[in-house]
């Protein structure tokens, strides 16, 4: 047994050890470091200054490549000039590039209203209209409604009747009551519907919204409750 035994443990004759050069001169602890340190070059690529993948240089090309224009927007009652993509909407130039976060990107497709703005007095959806397209317009945020730190009666309408509920449509719906109540200062309940027909509260909180803008023009009592 104990014979059986040694000879188990001893190497067989034709098999190469852990150290032993193989075919070639190359030892298998020699490949692993070899392997290694091929890694460990691989790794610092691109701090040794080897040129970027194709596909970022293709992305960046396209970047540089995309035609820009200067536009010019007096927003809130500011005038700002702007270096702008041409594909970029009024939404992202407001919020990233002049720091108006009121109008929100809900649907982002021209459906939901949360990006109202009003352009030249007229509610628009800011994410589906190109900034170049407002160029030497008129814009106005749910920001530039407030006057010396003092709320419109809308706003504070708004307030009241608690019409706001989580608030992410909010600014979109003061924006086009704001409208509304400008070319008709006496609305119906039926009238405030059909205008805010295209803004969307996901709280479904519509009969306080409108009751806020009813109490804003002082019809609610009569004959105009929703």
């Amino acid at each position: 047994m104990k014979k059986n035994e040694s000879q188990k443990n001893e190497p067989q004759e034709n098999e190469p050890q852990e150290n032993e050069p193989k075919a070639g001169g190359l030892t298998r602890r020699h490949f692993l470091e070899g392997t290694g340190g091929a890694l460990v070059i691989a790794g610092v690529t691109p701090k040794l200054g080897v040129p970027e993948p194709w596909s970022a240089t293709v992305a960046r090309q396209e970047a540089e490549a995309v035609p820009r224009t200067q536009v010019r927007l007096t927003v809130n009652g500011t005038d700002h000039r702007i270096d702008v993509e041409d594909r970029w909407t009024l939404n992202e130039v407001l919020r990233d590039h002049i720091g108006l976060t009121g109008p929100k990107i809900g649907c982002d497709r021209g459906e939901c209203g949360a990006c109202t703005v009003l352009l030249d007095g007229e509610p628009i959806y800011s994410c589906s209209t190109l900034a170049v397209w407002a160029d030497g317009r008129a814009v106005e945020t749910v920001e530039g409604l407030e006057r010396d730190g003092e709320l419109t009666p809308l706003q504070q309408a708004f307030i009241d009747h608690d019409a706001p509920q989580c608030g992410f449509c909010t600014p979109g719906q003061l924006m086009t009551a704001t409208a509304l109540l400008e070319r008709n200062s006496r609305p119906s309940a039926d009238d405030v519907r059909e205008a805010l027909v295209g803004n969307l509260c996901r709280c479904s909180n519509y009969n306080a919204i409108v009751e806020a803008v009813l109490a804003t023009a002082g019809t609610a009592g009569s004959g105009g409750a929703p």
